[in-house]
């Protein structure tokens, strides 16, 4: 069994997390990686390690967020709600901000993609600075 079932500091982790998915502007959606690509690695794990599990570290922290946090704006890297309890109100809130859905149930990154914090409000917090959320039709998260 891996060791990387959770964050080494679980709190501290939610914590980051939360303080990012708070700049994500109404009418905006960013995937559970693109967060986590924002953060460092916890001490002992490499790149690749985080890459397996920070996404879904992420989901953990979206789903045990403070009601100050718009978690309805994390979404998963196809562009779609994540199947789960809570679903339907997640996108009814995304529709009330203008966010919409095609017939297969995605948004468009394109139009409704964030691109992140500044890199200087990355810098004064520690996080790594943002990468695009897509490039063409090539998804990077």
């Amino acid at each position: 069994m891996t060791p990387f079932t959770s964050p080494p500091n679980p709190q501290a982790y939610r914590t980051q997390v939360w303080e990012i998915a708070r700049q994500i502007p109404a009418g905006k959606v960013a995937t559970y990686g693109q967060l986590a690509a924002l953060i460092p690695p916890p001490g002992g794990m490499t790149a690749k390690e985080y890459e397996a599990f920070g996404a879904r570290w992420v989901g953990g922290a979206m789903a045990a967020c403070p009601e100050d946090v718009p978690w309805q704006r994390v979404i998963n890297a196809q562009g779609k709600i994540s199947p789960r309890p809570g679903a339907g109100q997640q996108a009814e809130l995304l529709r009330a901000e203008g966010v919409f859905f095609n017939d297969q149930g995605r948004i468009d990154f394109e139009q409704y993609g964030w691109n992140g914090p500044t890199p200087e409000w990355c810098q004064a917090r520690g996080l790594f600075p943002p990468r695009p959320l897509s490039h063409g039709n090539q998804k990077l998260f």
